[in-house]
């Protein structure tokens, strides 16, 4: 805390920013002054949950939030004099205990059982967004920033600028991306990121997207991580590669180089338990436009490099060997999804799960004699809310008031959706939002 304290004083912090998210992971926060910091990290920040999405009715309205002192970064496009610094917070009650809607702190239990059952799961992301052109007013109009496609150059490629911005502004944050280009549709973009612990993986996501935004609003641009933001171009996937380690060795291993057991069963595991899960990955009406085209999955299924599966094991070595999942969405809260994913592998561990053949086919061009015997994952918002709805694994991870409060919504926007004759109006404020 001291620590913490000295570092505002000595670099003229004048406010901090108290990030948190909902249960849909939209991030809100709450500004103080730099003198209030002390009081915050000793006895919270008071706010209204009331009015925050999926939290609280307005009989037991108030919460806490505590900032995180390891989470401090400044935020480098804020003015130089009188700085900005941003905390991530845990949340609590008003009698100290902790919130059971945080869902940052979900994934904290996650990582705790992981970790006590002698295993380390490190996670990275890679991230498509795309960037479109302001009209006149100000908003988000229907014109791309570019025409590009996969890893084109200037000047075909028009966002290679805004990419390093936003790299440079990770790095003075703290944040590792590895990597970035153009991905296939005009417009659109990819930033993928060094591993990390789950929680700060997530916390580093909410981070990336609020500097996407920023950096894509100071340049006269809009960005957007809706899945599918337009229709007949390629979604906005979000591949989440998970590494698991044991005694400080990735057990992970290249083909040929034959797995261990309990990675085979961490991979079975989630590949059983994502069809119920999807809903926390792919939350969104929209998103199931983007499944099993352009390379988003449609089966459950795994294989070796084969980027038309739910899991590929691509080929890389020693620390970067890994798993990678490629049905989620950027829409998703991380939080949530990431203590979901790393509980079905777990779960897959506990239960010795077998691990299924891999298929080592193209499943956008097999017959159906290959596919039939496939399960596919769900294929639109109704199906993936009701496979969530009887899952007990769901419920015993995230808690029952809050996956009630989450089905609940999910519903709402179910039925709006369907009612809607013009669905082009629901994605329209979609692409703005997301």
């Amino acid at each position: 805390m001291n620590e913490v304290l000295e570092f505002i004083r000595e670099n003229d912090v004048k406010f901090v920013r108290l990030n948190f998210c909902d249960i849909f992971g939209f991030q809100k926060n709450i500004s103080i002054m730099a003198d209030e910091l002390a009081s915050a990290l000793e006895n919270g920040i008071s706010f209204d949950a009331h009015v925050i999405r999926g939290f609280r009715d307005i009989t037991q309205s108030d919460l806490f939030l505590f900032p995180d002192p390891s989470t401090i970064a400044v935020l480098p496009w804020r003015p130089g004099n009188g700085r900005v610094v941003r905390f991530f917070c845990n949340i609590k009650t008003p009698d100290g205990s902790a919130f059971d809607r945080d869902t940052r702190n979900i994934l904290k239990k996650a990582t705790e059982k992981m970790l006590g059952m002698g295993y380390d799961c490190k996670i990275g992301g890679e991230y498509e967004f795309y960037l479109f052109k302001n009209s006149d007013n100000g908003e988000l109009s229907n014109s791309t920033l570019d025409n590009g496609t996969y890893m084109d150059i200037s000047p075909l490629d028009r966002g290679e600028d805004i990419r390093r911005e936003i790299c440079l502004t990770l790095e003075e944050m703290g944040i590792k991306p590895e990597r970035s280009h153009h991905e296939q549709g005009p417009g659109q973009n990819e930033i993928d990121f060094k591993f990390d612990d789950p929680v700060a993986s997530a916390d580093d996501q909410q981070t990336f997207k609020t500097v996407v935004k920023a950096i894509a609003s100071r340049n006269g641009l809009s960005a957007s991580f809706m899945p599918k933001p337009l229709p007949d171009a390629p979604g906005n996937g979000m591949h989440i590669n998970l590494s698991l380690y044991r005694n400080g060795k990735n057990i992970f291993k290249n083909a040929g180089e034959g797995h261990s057991k309990d990675a085979e069963s961490f991979i079975a595991g989630i590949l059983e338990k994502t069809p119920e899960i999807t809903l926390f990955l792919n939350p969104l009406a929209n998103s199931y436009e983007r499944f099993g085209k352009f390379e988003a999955p449609k089966y459950v299924s795994w294989s070796h490099q084969n980027r038309s599966q739910l899991v590929r094991i691509p080929a890389a070595s020693g620390r970067n060997v890994r798993m990678e999942l490629r049905s989620p969405d950027p829409s998703l809260n991380p939080y949530l999804a990431f203590a979901l994913i790393i509980s079905a592998g777990l779960d897959g561990i506990e239960k010795n799960k077998v691990l299924p053949p891999a298929v080592d086919e193209d499943l956008y061009l097999a017959n159906k004699s290959i596919t039939k015997d496939l399960t596919e994952l769900p294929d639109t918002l109704e199906k993936a809310i009701a496979l969530a709805e009887r899952s007990a694994f769901v419920k015993d991870i995230i808690g029952g008031q809050l996956m009630s409060k989450y089905l609940d919504i999910k519903k709402i926007e179910l039925n709006e959706f369907m009612t809607t004759k013009d669905k082009t109006q629901i994605y329209a404020a979609q692409r703005k939002l997301y």
